[in-house]
């Protein structure tokens, strides 16, 4: 289970906490994409596992692509591997069924800062920084994964410029959930991974496919679509369950059905 080469996993009661581990800057490379994108796919299969938080060792959260790592064009097929791995790591944590915390320990950029886009809530220590870096180093990409975090005139200034912004001024901007030291950063994260966890865990399923299919999709029909995910959780043995043990003012038992 989860033994990795750059990617470690440890559990905490129903919670994974998924550190990326290839010092100094966990730049991602082949490998490193390969076992992010296994175990969150197992992550999303496993019933022992309800919620996951994703950090980094050491200094830097995830400084991106590893640039000697970059498909060669002489090599048919090379960019095209790469552009799809770099797509499903990212879709990986996305599409996990179950919700995904950031812990951003230090710098997040380029693909760095799109591994944090692809999770659910975002908790950063005070020392870390946000860009997409890309122009700096001849390459192009990230738009749309800041876009959906920054809008458009700070996503354009950062991309055109390769400027990078502070979790304080994330935390401003009502992006991250809080800042914390470094050392509050990991506690802080899984306490409402914990939380998580001991909720239903059909119904945090539910809630995951929904707050991602609703993103883009017009309000009328967004609505629709959770009124039919509440229909069908509500016909759940796990629903009646917590409806019995908040009038009986107990801790709920879930089995998952």
């Amino acid at each position: 289970m989860f033994d990795k080469q750059n990617v470690r996993v440890e559990m905490d009661g129903m919670v994974a906490l998924v550190t990326l581990n290839r010092p100094p800057v966990n730049a991602l490379d082949r490998q490193t994409r390969r076992e992010i994108i296994e175990i969150f796919d197992e992550i999303s299969q496993r019933d022992d596992v309800r919620c996951a938080v994703l950090t980094a060792a050491g200094k830097t959260f995830c400084a991106g692509a590893d640039l000697k790592d970059r498909p060669d064009p002489a090599n048919p097929g090379d960019f095209l591997e790469h552009n799809r791995m770099t797509r499903e790591t990212g879709n990986a944590i996305k599409e996990c069924s179950k919700p995904v915390v950031a812990a951003v320990n230090g710098a997040a950029l380029g693909a760095g800062l799109g591994l944090m886009a692809a999770c659910d809530i975002f908790y950063a220590s005070e020392n870390a920084v946000f860009g997409m870096p890309e122009i700096n180093v001849g390459l192009a990409g990230g738009a749309s994964m800041l876009h959906s975090l920054f809008g458009r005139s700070t996503t354009r200034r950062m991309f055109f410029t390769g400027a990078r912004l502070t979790a304080a001024e994330l935390k401003a901007r009502s992006i991250i959930e809080e800042v914390t030291t470094p050392e509050a950063l990991i506690p802080t994260a899984m306490e409402v991974a914990q939380e998580i966890a001991s909720k239903a865990p059909l119904a945090i399923n539910y809630a995951k496919q929904a707050a991602n299919m609703v993103e883009n999709m017009p309000q009328r029909d967004a609505y629709r679509l959770e009124q039919n995910y509440t229909m069908a959780l509500s016909r759940t043995e796990d629903a009646k369950e917590a409806r019995m043990a908040f009038l009986e003012k107990r801790a709920p038992v879930f089995k998952g059905r």
